[in-house]
């Protein structure tokens, strides 16, 4: 997701969970990741706790001080856990001081919800499976499949429901630069963030050209098996990466044949 340096320690964060329909062995690492960003204050999991799909997420709720919201289902065949936590962040948006909420789920009927959020001025960090909607996704202001995430195999061998590959980056992820250059939607939100933050000599900080390019859309490195904005800009091959005189990285787009030959600090 988004570098440490977007977040504070003093951010608080509420961590919604979709329990019914997210693996107890992701939350770790969730948790884990959510620490860049701030403190996870409140934390909630959502689903019937009667039922025994959910027994794997039993010891995590104490593990992790996760509060279980119970939540029957009125109508078989109808999940009312996405009504209680639709109402739940409602409340916590208008009576809590909350400046980030975390949504775990990959269900798109959060989708209105994560827009009217973010129209009240809060980031929405998503976490949710790769088969997530892309309206969901698209919504959030960063979104990390949760198979990009270094999930332990013991986790999943008790019964976390995720596949065997998932500490290893599926086949279906792009693993050369032409791949990553197809995707001519990542090719242009990358490109806009060079272009917003170039100075006069053409050249962008690398850093905030990463920072551009999540405030345009949810990209994460790691969701196209890269580890970090430097390397999703290299392998790409649409851009030159040098040190100015101070040592820090800029980033240039190749097209930009007026950019000067190095980068200066300013």
């Amino acid at each position: 997701m988004a570098n440490s340096d977007e977040g504070s320690a003093e951010r608080h964060i509420a961590l919604l969970i979709d329990a019914d329909n997210m693996s107890h062995a992701v939350i770790g690492p969730i948790i884990a990741e959510l620490s860049k960003y701030g403190t996870a204050n409140i934390r909630r999991a959502y689903g019937d706790w009667h039922s025994d799909h959910l027994n794997g997420w039993r010891s995590k709720l104490l593990e992790f001080a996760i509060r279980p919201m119970q939540q029957v289902n009125y109508s078989k065949g109808k999940n009312a856990t996405d009504i209680a936590l639709v109402i739940d962040a409602m409340e916590l948006l208008y009576t809590q001081r909350i400046d980030d909420f975390c949504i775990v789920s990959s269900d798109a009927d959060f989708t209105p919800l994560i827009m009217h959020l973010k129209a009240a001025g809060k980031r929405i960090y998503g976490f949710g499976k790769e088969t997530t909607p892309s309206p969901f996704v698209n919504a959030c202001t960063t979104f990390l499949f949760v198979e990009r995430l270094e999930v332990s195999e013991e986790s999943v061998a008790t019964g976390g429901e995720l596949s065997s590959d998932a500490t290893n980056a599926p086949a279906a992820l792009p693993k050369t630069g032409k791949e990553l250059a197809g995707n001519t939607k990542l090719l242009a939100a990358l490109r806009g963030a060079v272009e917003a933050c170039k100075q006069d000599d053409g050249w962008a900080h690398l850093g905030a050209a990463g920072g551009a390019v999540k405030r345009q859309a949810p990209i994460d490195p790691r969701n196209y098996n890269r580890k970090n904005f430097r390397a999703l800009f290299e392998d790409i091959g649409q851009f030159v990466i040098d040190r100015a005189p101070n040592g820090q990285p800029y980033i240039a787009d190749k097209r930009n044949k007026d950019r000067s030959e190095k980068p200066t600090a300013k």
